[in-house]
């Protein structure tokens, strides 16, 4: 299961083009919020994605939903047992990311963020582990954050508060379900081409990699496989920082 799924540019469909050749896929997004942030030269609708993820030898559910709504994460948990009978990989990929500084905060704002990035985490981290058949498989849970712990981000608080509460819940998170043969790790990613940003700012940016270029959807897919594949298996309650020494 991939969650945040919907641009063809973006992190979550990097990892389900990776995953495809060997893992049958249930994904999630919210279509609404997708279009407030796909590129005018994207042009890949949801149907045109999961065709080329059956291409590439996956079983593909796709299961809109809006993961602030209460029942909405135990649904697509729900979704995943009954399409494929069971569900072993959770990558937790969603995130609701909008900018706040500190004068221009507003509490609708900080629940939305820690409604989808943080509650939704948890409750579908908690139906994954009860639908999980430890016999098929080990678990894997593969949270997302964005190293907020490593810099300042004084321009997106909300987002800030809620990707550092996935943090902090890794290890705790990592140790109750360690029984239940279910690893739990997060990834942060570092700044990431999903081709939202141009112009001076993504240079800026870029300038600021000693490889000279920008983070890339695959990289973070690359990160996932390990942890998900047999060779992460004996990596749990751990923060990985996969975004190529970027400077800050």
């Amino acid at each position: 299961m991939i969650t945040g799924f919907g641009r063809s540019t973006g992190i979550a469909a990097a990892i389900a083009r990776r995953s495809a050749p060997t893992h049958d896929l249930v994904l999630t997004g919210l279509p609404a919020y997708d279009a407030e942030h796909e590129t005018e030269d994207e042009g890949r609708d949801i149907p045109t994605l999961t065709a080329e993820l059956r291409e590439l030898g996956a079983g593909v559910a796709y299961v809109p939903a809006d993961l602030a709504e209460g029942p909405a994460p135990e649904r697509v948990v729900a979704a995943a047992v009954e399409e494929f009978g069971g569900v072993d990989t959770l990558v937790a990929a969603h995130a609701h990311a909008k900018p706040r500084s500190l004068d221009a905060l507003d509490g609708a704002e900080i629940d939305r963020h820690l409604a989808v990035n943080v509650r939704a985490t948890l409750l579908l981290v908690k139906a994954f582990a009860a639908a999980h058949d430890p016999g098929r498989a080990q678990g894997r849970i593969v949270l997302f954050s964005s190293g907020q712990r490593l810099g300042p981000m004084p321009a997106e608080l909300p987002y800030v508060a809620s990707k550092g509460a996935l943090e902090g819940l890794v290890p705790s998170l990592a140790d109750a379900l360690a029984p239940a043969e279910i690893t739990v790790n997060a990834i942060n990613p570092g700044p990431t081409d999903t081709g939202l940003l141009s112009g001076e700012i993504y240079d800026s940016i870029r300038s600021r990699f000693p490889a000279g270029r920008w983070g890339t959807p695959e990289d973070a897919a690359r990160a996932v496989g390990w942890l998900i594949g047999d060779d992460g298996a004996w990596i749990t309650g751990q923060v990985l920082n996969s975004e190529g020494g970027f400077r800050r």
